[in-house]
């Protein structure tokens, strides 16, 4: 069977599009979520186009093999992890943009297209592509559909999928789809696009997408602020979201700030139990007035410094302190990095009932992420050659995820399910609404081919 496989598949691609070289395709295995199971591709394949993404699926359904899709291998949830025998679809070599539109203000893209560069593209024309994952230098705009990434300026601009304006999608037997259009607004029949968006490759592989673009905005200013509780930052969130809109509204505890200390000393309060960044990009006397209200709000929680700066650079250099929160963690030891979203009001809770968690179960977490939308990153830290230290990092993990629970969260805001939290997801749905998405698996992929073992 495998070899009529590759035979087959060698009639819909190229030499250069079908691997199977050990080496490579161990390279392909997983994403960044190193803590996860993966197993091991019996080929890679790289197609250059959507109709050989077709022959790919048509061979894959013919011989009902797995079919794993994936792009820069950034995700953080092992949703990219290969499964023993199955077809890695690599898009990475779809990386054209296809359409820059000034007036209509919209993109169009290959998946393979990386982030960072559909934004240099379209600046270049004084257009802003708004939707900034961590990753956004090297991630691709495929993965950040399949996951639905969010980013720091999300919280005025919203996610990736709040610019989605419309996809193409080859189905698993092998048909094309287009859901959308090039509109704002459209509301003819079933929201598609957003069914494919954050559907992680199991319903579908996203080979095109229209993608809403907005005029460059004004240079921002910056704010920062150090609270002594917990409570304090949490209740100056609360405020801020009550009276403004920041263009970035980001949090870091204790714990995060002083490994980023550790590794980048920036002279951050390492004795504040939280510290805030915010950001307003209205520009004008509009922005000072933002900043105003912002800064008003801190003081008002208890902050015990309150800074703001309109210099882009020293701005910049205050969000590379954020940007630099995870990889600083990284280097005390092995990282299990979490992902959940709790309402706004109950930020202060979640904080607080982490740093309990973390005192209980002797881990080191690290919390930081984007309070401005309750999106917050609990990242536990431990030695991974030890036992123990494994089990109670565990542990704190399935505590997190209750204490979320509890609080009305979710146990993913932006990362997605992947392999990581998919024996949690069932207990956010309920019954009848994981009943439904299996029903939506089953109806667009019945073989079940496509990315299998993920989310549910």
């Amino acid at each position: 069977m495998r070899a009529n496989l590759l035979g087959d598949l060698a009639e819909v691609l190229p030499p250069e599009g079908l691997i199977t070289d050990a080496d490579v395709l161990e390279a392909h295995r997983r994403d960044q979520a190193t803590w996860t199971s993966a197993g091991v591709p019996h080929v890679l394949a790289r197609p250059s186009s959507t109709s050989e993404v077709q022959g790919v699926l048509r061979v894959a359904s013919a011989h009902r093999v797995p079919v794993v899709a994936r792009g820069a291998g950034s995700g953080l949830s092992g949703g990219a992890n290969a499964l023993d025998g199955c077809i890695v679809l690599s898009l990475t070599r779809m990386n054209r943009i296809l359409e820059i539109d000034r007036r209509g203000l919209f993109a169009v893209v290959q998946p393979g297209v990386i982030n960072a560069a559909l934004k240099t593209a379209v600046a270049e024309q004084g257009l802003w592509y708004a939707p900034d994952p961590a990753s956004w230098e090297f991630s691709t705009i495929g993965g950040n559909l399949a996951t639905n990434a969010g980013g720091l300026c999300c919280v005025k601009y919203g996610v990736t999928g709040d610019a989605a304006l419309g996809l193409e999608v080859v189905l698993a037997a092998g048909s094309v789809l287009r859901t959308g259009g090039r509109t704002v607004k459209n509301v003819a029949g079933y929201d598609l696009t957003r069914l494919f968006v954050g559907s992680e490759g199991t319903l579908g592989v996203i080979t095109e997408a229209t993608l809403r673009l907005r005029p460059r905005p004004p240079p921002a200013t910056t704010l920062v602020a150090s609270f002594p509780t917990l409570v304090g930052a949490g209740a100056a969130v609360t405020e801020i979201m009550a009276s403004t809109r920041p263009s970035l509204l980001e949090l870091m505890d204790r714990a995060t700030v002083r490994a980023v200390e550790a590794i980048r000393p920036m002279g951050l309060d390492m004795d504040a139990a939280a510290l805030l960044l915010a950001r307003s990009d209205a520009g004008g006397e509009q922005g000072v007035a933002e900043c105003a209200r912002m800064a008003a709000a801190c003081e008002a929680s208890g902050a015990t410094f309150v800074a703001q700066s309109a210099d882009e650079a020293e701005g910049e250099l205050l969000l590379g302190a954020r940007r630099f929160a995870y990889p600083a963690l990284e280097k005390q030891g092995t990282t299990l990095l979490d992902d959940v979203g709790v309402p706004l009001s109950r930020i202060a809770d979640l904080l607080s009932a982490v740093e309990r968690i973390a005192e209980q179960r002797g881990v080191l977490i690290g919390t930081f992420g984007h309070a401005g939308d309750g999106n917050m990153h609990p990242t536990l830290v431990f030695d991974r050659n030890d036992p123990e230290a494994v089990a109670r990092a565990q542990a704190a993990f399935e505590d997190i995820l209750v204490v979320v629970g509890e609080l009305g969260g979710t146990i993913t805001g932006e990362h997605g399910v992947g392999v990581l939290k998919r024996a949690y997801l069932s207990r956010q749905l309920g019954s009848e609404a994981t009943r439904v998405h299996l029903a939506i698996k089953a109806s667009l992929d019945p073989l079940g081919i496509l990315n299998p073992g993920k989310m549910l």
